[in-house]
């Protein structure tokens, strides 16, 4: 395979870790609405929410990260420091570099939220005619 052809392949890989990444992220923060529609959904959402949550809580970097920033190396690029959240979605969102206080909060967030819309579910599903 050509070097520059490579490149462009590890290049591309990352791309898609990081849009996977997105994509799971915005699963747990809000797949509970898709739930409400589709119940499930909610087998795949619970898990992803617990898995999602405790990334925040303990302050460990999700297994995506360093899949990307490997495939980032190899094609020739700078990995980046930190988590998926703080390199992608804090500068789009937060002008300030993520502390543990915001990933505490948007850990907390993403449980209420869900635990409101899976209440609402349940008392729906209780409550049906």
């Amino acid at each position: 395979m050509d070097a520059g052809l490579a490149v462009s392949a590890f290049r591309v890989a990352a791309d898609v870790v990081v849009a996977l990444h997105a994509a799971f992220a915005l699963f747990v923060a809000l797949g509970a609405l898709l739930a409400l529609r589709w119940r499930q959904v909610m087998w795949a959402h619970l898990p992803a929410v617990a898995w999602g949550v405790l990334i925040e809580f303990s302050g460990w970097v999700c297994a995506l990260t360093p899949i990307e920033d490997a495939l980032r190396q190899r094609a020739g690029e700078a990995a980046y420091s930190g988590d998926f959240i703080q390199h992608y979605v804090v500068p789009a969102l937060y002008p300030a570099n993520l502390t543990r206080e915001t990933q505490l909060a948007i850990g907390s967030a993403a449980l209420v939220f869900n635990a409101l819309m899976y209440g609402w579910l349940f008392h729906r599903r209780r409550h049906a005619p």
